[in-house]
């Protein structure tokens, strides 16, 4: 088992991995276009191959977590790879780490919550517009359930502490 950050070199394998696990090279998030294969994350591997990958943009509103997916269930690599991402946030001065997922995601959902994340909004109506530009998001999710919205989920977190006060980001 080894984890690393996403290098150039992995770009190809990481979007492969994306597409083969999204349905696509592109993920949605509040009507927004992204590309998760060009952007900053953490691979897990085993035997050489990705088990495991978060992938997150960093912008002044704080980290974003864009993908995250184990191929493995229940075996900690998700949590680990959240980990290590908000470590990373602090790191960079973030006061936030947040997602969203559909409404479907009722396990996803509640894994979140355990870290430590709350929902602070429901974005309702959002996932019918993001199929116009993204037509692989399917109708229906886990249990049957009809993926209409999106559930923005937030940690708020405290920088690392640098020289006596907060890094601001």
């Amino acid at each position: 088992m080894s984890r690393s950050e996403i290098q150039d070199t992995d770009r190809d394998e990481v979007a492969a991995f994306i597409e083969k696990h999204w349905g696509s090279r592109i993920v949605m998030s509040r009507g927004q276009v992204f590309y998760p294969h060009l952007e900053r994350g953490f691979i897990e591997r085993r035997n050489a191959l990705i088990v495991g990958l978060l992938t997150y943009h960093v912008d002044d509103d704080g980290m974003e977590i864009l993908t995250l997916n184990s191929v493995l269930e229940g075996t900690g690599i998700g949590s680990s790879l959240m980990i290590i991402a908000i470590e990373e946030a602090r790191r960079q001065g973030c006061h936030r780490v947040w997602l969203t997922t559909t409404n479907d995601k009722l396990r996803v959902i509640g894994f979140y919550q355990r870290l430590g994340f709350r929902m602070i909004a429901i974005n309702l109506g959002v996932v019918d517009e993001a199929r116009r530009i993204k037509p692989q998001i399917p109708e229906h999710g886990e249990r049957g359930v009809r993926i209409r919205d999106e559930i923005v989920m937030e940690l708020l977190i405290e920088p690392y502490i640098e020289s006596g006060a907060v890094a601001s980001g």
